[in-house]
């Protein structure tokens, strides 16, 4: 299951139709998957909900805003080159942020 739900990233995107929605699920998937693979964990098996009646995320903030900008990225920019654009990282972007929570560890 997805950290980040359909809504929020209809959101980071500007995009209030309903014409996309299982593109936008696909990349919330793929990127949530993207990102637990450099981490080194499962972000639900990390960050469990806290209760089973009434759910409360204790995923951290920022490994969700990590979700919703590589999703939105892969949303606006779905070939595998860009041609004539002058792009770059923000500084203290997604890198930073998934560095900070990597698991470092070599086994169990």
């Amino acid at each position: 299951m997805a950290i980040v739900d359909l809504d929020a990233v209809k959101e980071q995107v500007n995009q209030t139709e309903n014409f996309d929605d299982a593109l936008l699920q696909r990349k919330i998937d793929a990127a949530q998957s993207h990102i637990e693979s450099l981490l080194g964990f499962t972000i639900e098996d990390r960050y469990p909900p806290t209760d089973d009646d009434e759910p409360v995320s204790t995923v951290p903030p920022a490994l969700a805003e990590c979700v919703l900008q590589l999703a939105a990225h892969w949303y606006e920019n779905r070939e595998s080159v860009l041609i004539g654009i002058n792009a770059q990282p923000l500084p203290l972007g997604f890198d930073h942020i998934v560095s900070n929570f990597r698991d470092y560890s070599w086994g169990e």
